[in-house]
């Protein structure tokens, strides 16, 4: 099973895909927590220029080509031999992020941003997505004052952007795509996080 985790920063994607992954390995089932951008040295060092402050003249279409590679590389290298030995992959973001973030965010094409999907995946989906969906002004409180990353300084309407692109998934996909209300507490979260799983795999039972 593949599963992917998606939502602004603030969401409380990396308590949840820890939680998540804990829970999995206690059932019994290997399981492969990954992050998109990254995981191999390749896409690491990609990563690293991407949300390089001193990038700031990286142009839109240059960051759709730069996520699409170090993803490419991961699903060749990482994901698709973790999936075939019947692994359970957990990824924290995946081609979801790119449809947000470079589509309603950037607001490239989004033809461009599907081709540049399928090339870099070769159609792989996740079999389930959770969107952790938060207000942009508590994702702000949460983040506090820590360093903004090249990525995080884009401003509020960008953002604004990206949560409408990712309520706008949910909505036309939503036998993938579960919204999940991430106010709610941390315990709360992945309870509900767990019960949806369970509906999409037996191992959960």
């Amino acid at each position: 099973m593949f599963i992917s985790f998606e939502g602004i920063d603030g969401c409380g994607k990396s308590t949840q895909v820890t939680l998540l992954e804990a829970a999995i390995r206690a059932a019994g089932r290997n399981v492969l927590l990954v992050r998109d951008p990254g995981h191999t040295p390749l896409s690491e060092a990609i990563r690293g220029l991407l949300l390089d402050k001193q990038q700031s003249m990286m142009t839109a279409r240059t960051e759709l080509l730069l996520y699409s590679a170090a993803r490419a590389q991961m699903v060749e290298t990482v994901i698709c031999p973790a999936l075939e030995a019947r692994t359970v992959v957990i990824c924290d973001r995946f081609i979801d992020s790119t449809i947000a973030y470079q589509g309603f965010g950037r607001q490239l094409p989004m033809a461009d941003i599907e081709r540049c999907n399928a090339v870099a995946t070769s159609g792989l989906l996740p079999d389930l997505t959770l969107f952790l969906d938060i207000p942009l002004a508590l994702s702000k409180r949460r983040c506090g004052d820590k360093g903004a990353d090249r990525i995080e300084l884009a401003g509020d309407a960008f953002f604004q952007r990206v949560i409408a692109g990712y309520h706008h998934l949910a909505f036309t996909q939503p036998d993938r795509v579960r919204r999940l209300d991430a106010e709610r507490s941390v315990a709360e979260l992945h309870e509900q996080i767990w019960c949806i799983v369970s509906e999409h795999t037996s191992f959960a039972a």
